[in-house]
């Protein structure tokens, strides 16, 4: 009987020790560069911001990967290995550069374009990705919120059902990544993680776009996309539809990020390649041209940094890819900071604000500063004022003395711009992400440090800081060296502003004087008890001194 005890209190040890030894090394051990360990791996849109960001973290935290394929062009007379290139000089792989530049030699360019027929691969690529590739990460897209319907059907929906039909041959396919966006759902109040079914057949729409005149198409869009304010987030949801309806035939996973912002750590904090969403608006109001918007200020803003979104899409592949059993349902992941990050519209603006009047950007048009309303009609009229007058008046100095005009262009693209986004911004978004925020419940310490997707990790106000240096260095091209000439400029702009203000107040007061009995009247009234407040001071004031002198 002692023996059996004995025995017994052995193998429990054992068993602990192992289990114990066991834990250990997988805390010292990335489980997810080891599942990307050798898988050949397709990217479509890589070379877009995200995607760069994505190329870029794979090399450097699943090195051990086999070959990365990106779907590429020619462009601007560049072939698609001129442009790789090129891409591997950007400050966001200096770190690759610096520490193993022979990871570049891991991607392959595969000449295509999503809007061709079969992605333009040809059959010596497409036998190659069909045998060898595990992974996809379908990130191509057009983001331009005001792209006609024929062109973000082309690309958002069609290009979809291009690349699935490709990954639907792949031989060796672990998972196939969606990239989709968290406001594609516009007539939903509460976005749950699951694929809303969409009032059109995708395909149908397909053949519609294929068949119908694109002048027909234009004056058809807006009933056609209704609810939806553009036409990137309807296709976006007809893409999605798509996505679920393959996933009977391979394991597919739908990604939803919301607005994505600068990089908050890597590849480098405050890394961004282009001026869309809230930094494109601050650094338009911080150059002085934008200086009203159409925003309800008591609204969460529903931004995700660049790089937690991409380590949360590389750790969505690994958990799914690696699940011995697919989900009955289409894993969807809502990637926003609603539950863990409480930033609104009116706090993002004022930290905006106050980082661009201690870090100004070059050639300011005019002092920053502006307002905000939720209301559309005021912000119309109020455009009107600030935007558009200023830009005809600064548009016929320049004809007058022989110098390009800008001005008016500069606003076009302004208010394009703030139309699409401005529907973001007044509308009150309710995200369920609980599947995006378990997913650090699956790693290690190791995979929890590596792919690091914690929103407290900076202060909402150092993000930002970073955020707005990186699109005035990275995007502007502005050297951090003429900040101190840009503060003398901005305290010349702001007494310039002062001053108009001022005669402005003026002019208009004696505009309104020169026309207006009633105003003549108030004037006189207002002078006269502005005396009558003067003399009874006077009066107190001799009467005090008169009091003290007794």
């Amino acid at each position: 009987m002692a023996a059996e005890v004995v025995g017994s209190y052995l193998y429990v040890s054992f068993v602990s020790l192992v289990t114990s030894s066991k834990n250990t090394m997988d805390e010292q051990t990335s489980v997810v560069a080891e599942w990307y360990k050798g898988k050949n791996i397709f990217v479509t849109g890589g070379t877009g911001f995200m995607g760069k960001v994505l190329v870029e973290k794979l090399l450097h935290s699943c090195s051990d990967l086999g070959t990365l394929y990106i779907l590429m062009r020619s462009k601007r007379g560049k072939s698609p290995e001129e442009r790789l290139k090129d891409i591997w000089t950007l400050p966001a792989f200096a770190r690759i550069r610096t520490k193993n530049p022979k990871l570049f030699d891991k991607v392959v360019p595969i000449i295509g374009e999503i809007s061709e027929e079969g992605l333009g691969i040809s059959q010596e690529d497409r036998r190659n990705l069909v045998e060898n590739v595990q992974i996809v990460f379908h990130l191509a897209a057009t983001l331009r919120l005001e792209a006609q319907l024929k062109d973000s059907i082309e690309m958002n929906t069609m290009g979809t059902q291009r690349v699935l039909a490709l990954a639907r041959d792949m031989k060796k396919l672990d998972v196939f990544i969606h990239l989709s966006t968290a406001f594609c759902s516009a007539d939903i109040d509460v976005f749950e993680e699951k694929v809303y079914d969409s009032p059109y057949d995708p395909i149908d729409i397909i053949n519609t776009a294929k068949w119908m005149p694109a002048e027909a198409l234009v004056k058809a869009t807006a009933d056609i996309i209704k609810p939806h304010p553009n036409t990137y987030t309807f296709t976006k949801r007809l893409g999605e539809t798509l996505v679920a309806n393959e996933a009977k035939n391979m394991r597919v996973v739908i990604v939803r990020p919301s607005i994505v912002t600068p990089a908050s750590l890597e590849p480098i904090p405050g890394w961004v390649d282009s001026l869309n969403g809230p930094i494109g608006v601050m650094a338009a109001a911080g150059k002085g041209v934008l200086r009203t918007m159409q925003c309800n200020e008591e609204n969460n803003a529903q931004v995700v940094p660049v790089d937690i979104a991409i380590n949360a899409i590389i750790v969505i592949a690994w958990k799914n890819g690696s699940a011995k059993q697919a989900s009955e349902e289409v894993p969807v992941y809502n990637l926003t900071n609603d539950a863990v990050l409480r930033v609104t519209w009116g706090e993002l603006l004022r930290i905006g604000k106050e980082i661009c009047y201690k870090y100004p950007f070059e050639m300011q048009v005019w002092y920053p500063n502006g307002a905000t309303t939720r209301y559309f009609w005021i912000y119309f009229f109020w455009s009107i004022w600030v935007h558009w007058i200023p830009a005809v008046l600064i548009d016929t100095l320049m004809f007058i003395f022989l110098q390009p005009r800008f001005m008016i262009r500069v606003q076009k693209k302004i208010y394009v711009g703030l139309g699409l986004l401005q529907f973001f911004a007044v509308r009150k978004w309710i995200f369920n992400s609980d599947n995006f925020l378990n997913l650090v419940n699956d790693l290690n310490t190791l995979d929890a440090d590596t792919f690091q997707m914690d929103f407290h990790r900076h202060p909402i106000g150092t993000y930002f800081l970073h955020a707005l240096l990186g699109g005035r260095h990275y995007c502007l091209k502005e050297n951090p060296d003429s900040l101190p000439k840009c503060r003398v400029q901005q305290k010349v702009l702001y007494v310039v502003d002062i001053l108009f203000k001022i005669l402005l107040i003026y002019g208009i007061f004696c505009l309104a004087w020169s026309y207006s009995d009633t105003v003549k009247y108030l004037t006189s009234v207002i002078v006269y008890y502005i005396n009558h407040v003067l003399d009874v001071g006077k009066d107190v004031l001799r009467h005090n001194s008169q009091t003290i002198s007794r």
